[in-house]
């Protein structure tokens, strides 16, 4: 199918319009607000409320894998990739209440900068570098590649002209504002993808008869969240244990994905931001998956499974509608790549540039060399996209996923043992850093491109990489506890991370308590359908 032909003048023009006025509204911002001389420009100035950061998580958080291969996933196998998004509230609520506290009680801003008051210049050099890198791979890089596959099937360009479009938006939205920019305008963006995709959703079940019709036509195990254990793809037992390590990672230790706490108000604000994410993670099920299973059925012969959320789009909706959904979701593309801009320009340019180089640069110079960082960033994920789009024959989802699996385990290990143990040695923590990164991205490769599992064979020579994931943690968390016992050296460190510990509010304890409760009843719903 060929989405471009399905498309009409007033759509390009939806299209045009709204990315332009969304131009607008970040100009408008920037200028309306303009920073003191003495405001932290890339966290906002501290002034994010809960609404901010929840929109701003879940909006960062929107990217390839919801977009593009969530609904493909649905498609092929139901709603199995849920866990991707469900299982997620216990790692956010372990933000909320192990880590938030402690890095903002540190007034860090940065995670590389806490872990420097945590074991010292040497830890932090090493994770300021390892964060640049992880950005540029599993932000920047794959991000594009999924947005230039959208961009391609809508406006019909080559994959490097679709790239340079989305990081000419975001890049502009980044420089122009930081951190507050991006996060009043992602509110605008993730209420509009919430509304058009609901209506889509809404549409559908029109179509296929209702819930009882979606039900009555699709294979029973459609609705299972946890598969059986010797199931190919998605096995319960590498979900269960394998996901929390890019949990942990992911939710917890992410520079792109906790600035927006970094940037809270106060504590308690931090902590009702990270909840609403929790709660906006329950919707990613109904706007991205049941899309894909929906198309399952109403467009069986889909000869790719990666276009079933487009092709309900221009199928469905009238003229119009079809490019207001259309620009949508670039404008959450682009929320995940500008997010992923800042988080890189952060990290170079206070945990590098300022740490290493000008220790006393003044406000206007720092935000001088993030612009400069923001813009060779996004030359060089340039590079690195149009090097993944030479890869042929992968799965989007799974490359998504295993490369996020691959890059976890050494962050994990590191800030958890960190935070919750105080024996944790500087030289374990590097140790880790440097051997098991190299290690789990040696494995990756391996994984991924040397050595591939057949999947017409019968024998596969690898374990599902989540199970890879969660044997290399545990192998790196014996390790990093076997150093630290053998290493007699003193942390002179660990006494700057003393901070006064937050107890959680009533109104905060309360909502957490209902997700938590509400999660698990949704975990009890959807499996034993076979």
């Amino acid at each position: 199918m060929n989405i471009y032909d399905q498309l009409d003048v007033l759509d390009f023009a939806v299209v045009g319009i709204y990315l332009l006025v969304l131009i607008a509204i970040g100009a408008w911002i920037s200028i309306r607000n303009k920073r003191p001389a003495d405001e932290n420009y890339f966290l906002a100035g501290n002034s994010l409320n809960w609404t901010s950061i929840g929109f701003n998580m879940w909006g960062t958080n929107v990217g390839p894998s919801m977009l593009i291969a969530s609904a493909s996933i649905g498609y092929t196998t139901g709603i199995v990739a849920g866990n991707f998004s469900w299982y997620a509230f216990i790692f956010i609520f372990l933000l909320a209440v192990v880590f938030a506290p402690r890095y903002l009680g540190a007034r860090v801003q940065t995670l590389p900068e806490f872990m420097g008051k945590r074991f010292g210049n040497s830890t932090q050099n090493i994770l300021a570098w390892y964060t640049i890198v992880t950005v540029l791979l599993s932000w920047l890089s794959l991000t594009l590649f999924a947005g230039g596959i959208l961009i391609k099937q809508i406006l019909n360009l080559p994959m490097w002209a679709s790239v340079i479009i989305l990081l000419l938006i975001a890049g502009f939205f980044t420089m122009a504002g930081g951190l507050k920019t991006i996060a009043y305008t992602n509110v605008i963006q993730m209420v509009l993808l919430i509304i058009v995709s609901f209506a889509l959703m809404w549409v559908g079940l029109e179509k296929v008869g209702g819930v009882s019709g979606i039900i009555e036509k699709t294979p029973s195990n459609y609705w299972n969240l946890f598969m059986p254990s010797d199931d190919a793809n998605y096995p319960w037992i590498a979900i269960l244990l394998g996901y929390p390590i890019m949990g942990v990672w992911f939710w917890c230790t992410d520079q792109s994905m906790v600035q927006s706490v970094l940037g809270a108000k106060n504590i308690k604000q931090g902590q009702l931001g990270a909840n609403f994410t929790g709660w906006l993670k329950i919707i990613d099920v109904p706007l991205f998956i049941l899309p894909g299973i929906m198309c399952f059925i109403l467009f069986p012969d889909l000869s790719n499974p990666d276009e079933a959320y487009m092709t309900m789009v221009t199928e469905l909706f009238p003229t119009g509608m079809k490019g207001l959904v259309m620009a949508v979701l670039i404008a959450a593309l682009v929320s995940t790549i500008d997010s992923a801009l800042n988080a890189l320009s952060t990290v170079f340019t206070m945990d590098i540039f300022v740490k290493k180089f000008q220790p006393n640069a003044s406000q206007k110079k720092i935000v001088k060399v993030g612009h400069m960082v923001t813009v060779s960033g996004a030359i060089l994920s340039i590079f690195i996209t149009m090097a993944i789009d030479s890869i042929k024959g992968l799965n989007l989802f799974d490359v998504f996923q295993s490369v996020l699996g691959f890059i976890a385990p050494p962050m994990s290990v590191v800030f958890l043992f960190g935070v919750l143990w105080k024996k944790t040695t500087t030289k374990a923590a590097n140790i880790i850093l440097i051997f098991g990164t190299l290690l789990s991205l040696l494995i990756g490769v391996l994984y991924l491109w040397v050595f591939p599992n057949d999947p017409n064979s019968a024998v596969k020579i690898w374990p599902h990489f989540l199970l890879l994931s969660f044997y290399i943690f545990v192998f790196l968390s014996i390790m990093i506890v076997i150093i630290s016992k053998l290493d007699k050296q003193s942390n002179p460190y660990l006494s700057t991370l003393n901070y006064t510990k937050a107890k959680l509010s009533p109104k905060v304890k309360f909502l957490w308590i209902t997700l938590i409760i509400v999660m698990i009843c949704l975990y009890l719903f959807f499996n034993g359908n076979y």
